[in-house]
């Protein structure tokens, strides 16, 4: 891995705000390094209010979503609440519908199949909705580049609000309204939120006008972050105090659908990484495996008896998952092997047979192995779909812009993204991706990179950092845990390899001058030559808590060695 430590700022800023602050020297760096200069700035980031989110209406079109909606409850018309098959998806959908459905009964929910329909608004998915007497579609983290199908709609009478966040085309559906921060001439403050946080604005809009507050919607933030870690949207400005405050939902009053599924995994408190590695994965299965719906079901289901047999349900696909994304994967790396592409600038890889509902896990596996943008692709009706991943500082998106002559339609974000192609594409298709990437990517970005907050000294490390590096949470792109490096570290003499065949690697650290303290290392075991005999080492770690048989100690989570 490539090592990398972040600029320090001058130690006269660092000794101003950490006078100003009064806090410790490493503290004021830790905060100006992401940004934060101010007593105000940093008074937000440490207690975040749900008085710092925006007005809604300063989004554009938000004020035609709103009348749209007033009109339809008006003339008593029926709603149709369609979302995407994913986490964000899904949620968006639980949370609008259930936000509607509190004063207004005529709403349904629709989330298309992903194997029969694919990503986005469908046609089909239009088509019931005509054949069942709706006029109002709201359609939830997708829809900003459904040009013909809302066109569809509109010559069925149908019409169309689309909350969106990914990057418009140059030209924009015929909706009513097209609520997207990213659009051009939209200057919402903040252009980062999620699919389901364009929902949220939308109902805090609709309780606004209603003579409601803010608190009135603190209910539906276990939703909005579950959808902000699963997304991997940058966890700052508005989605910092969402995801801050719908984590004390979870942990505090969830929802029966989430009290379902934590009841299942035993964890007293969830942080953004559990709702990122436990909830959303099992909210992901549903539609991965069998049906998004199932997903939706249980986030709307208020009986807890209910919730639990969907619960159920929902680990058994994750269950079956599991074993697809192992299966895939290992052919995959098979694929490339035996095609000799381990040296590309690119992974592209195909099986007819692959399962739709895991590529794009799949693809985040060969990224783990060959560090380089990737896709999956699969057979879907008539067509190959594929998922892309990408590396840190490469935008995919773009990539894919440069090869749109080959392909039949695709969307997504820098990092991830979905295409469809005619399966007589697909060889052209995967040498002028390996062309556009060749050409344009930095060749440093194929090595992982490891940011490093700073160097410190392992006496620097105690129970009061802890505490205050806890309060920089929740994490995430933007607001990643605190990486730090220290030189000259020592083993005690009892490393060891642990875990299934010794792959994670533990031991006890120090420095010269300082007290021993514990350090783990996933997948370090391979490692353990370059620390025993007490050989001296570097290391790069964030700070962790270690449980056992009730006590709770201080540990280093070890990133990497040399």
């Amino acid at each position: 891995m490539r090592w990398t430590i972040k600029p320090k700022p001058t130690q006269t800023d660092i000794d101003q705000f950490s006078s100003e602050l009064k806090v410790d020297e490493l503290v004021a760096q830790l905060l100006l390094q992401r940004g934060i200069t101010t007593y105000e700035e940093a008074k937000a980031f440490f207690r975040p209010q749900l008085s710092h989110l925006h007005d809604p209406f300063l989004m554009k079109d938000m004020d035609k979503a709103v009348a749209r909606i007033e009109s339809a409850i008006a003339n008593n018309e029926n709603i149709m609440v369609y979302g995407d098959y994913d986490v964000d998806g899904t949620t968006a959908v639980a949370l609008l519908s259930s936000h509607l459905l509190e004063n207004y009964p005529n709403v349904t929910t629709y989330i298309p199949d992903r194997y029969a329909e694919g990503y986005g608004v469908s046609m089909q998915g239009i088509d019931f909705a005509s054949d069942n007497d709706f006029t109002l579609i709201i359609a939830l983290d997708c829809g900003v580049k459904a040009i013909e199908q809302v066109n569809h709609a509109k010559e069925k009478g149908i019409d169309f609000i689309i909350c969106d966040h990914h990057r418009p085309g140059t030209e924009l559906p015929d909706a009513i309204a097209i609520l997207d921060p990213k659009r051009d001439d939209c200057n919402y403050p903040y252009k980062e939120l999620c699919g389901c946080g364009v929902g949220f604005k939308l109902i805090q809009a609709l309780t606004l006008k209603n003579g409601g507050t803010i608190n009135d919607l603190i209910p539906y933030l276990d939703l909005v972050a579950t959808a902000i870690g699963a997304d991997i949207v940058p966890i700052t400005g508005e989605n910092r105090v969402l995801a801050y405050y719908g984590l004390q939902v979870i942990n505090m009053n969830p929802r029966i659908g989430f009290k379902a599924i934590i009841d299942q995994i035993k964890k007293k408190t969830l942080t953004i990484t559990d709702v990122v590695f436990i909830i959303a994965p099992r909210i992901n299965a549903a539609g991965r495996i069998k049906h998004g719906q199932h997903a939706v079901n249980l986030l709307v289901e208020k009986d807890l008896s209910v919730a639990q047999t969907f619960a159920k349900e929902i680990e058994q696909f994750n269950s079956d998952r599991k074993n697809l994304d192992k299966e895939i994967t290992e052919e995959a790396l098979v694929q490339i092997q035996k095609n000799e592409e381990e040296e590309r600038f690119t992974s592209v890889v195909y099986n007819e047979n692959w399962h739709k509902g895991v590529i794009g896990i799949v693809a985040s596996r060969l990224t783990e192995t060959y560090y380089r943008p990737t896709l999956v692709f699969t057979k879907s009706g008539d067509k190959l779909a594929a998922s892309a991943r990408s590396v840190k500082g490469f935008d995919v998106y773009n990539a894919l812009e440069g090869c749109s002559d080959c392909l039949e339609q695709f969307g997504g974000h820098k990092y991830a993204a979905g295409l469809t192609l005619l399966e007589e594409q697909y060889e052209t298709f995967k040498a002028q991706f390996e062309k556009v990437v060749s050409e344009s990517i930095d060749p440093k970005l194929l090595e992982p990179e490891l940011t490093i907050d700073t160097n410190i000294e392992l006496s620097q490390i105690d129970d009061k950092l802890m505490r205050i590096i806890k309060q920089f949470a929740p994490f995430g792109p933007g607001n990643m845990a605190p990486v730090f490096m220290a030189e000259k570290i020592q083993d005690t003499g009892y490393a060891k390899g642990v875990g299934e065949g010794e792959k994670h690697l533990k031991l006890s650290a120090f420095q010269k001058g300082s007290a021993t303290i514990g350090a783990i290392g996933f997948n370090l075991g391979s490692k353990i030559e370059r620390v025993k005999n007490k050989n001296s080492f570097d290391a790069v770690f964030s700070l962790d808590e270690n449980e056992w048989n009730g006590t709770i100690s201080l540990q280093l989570k070890l990133r990497d060695i040399r």
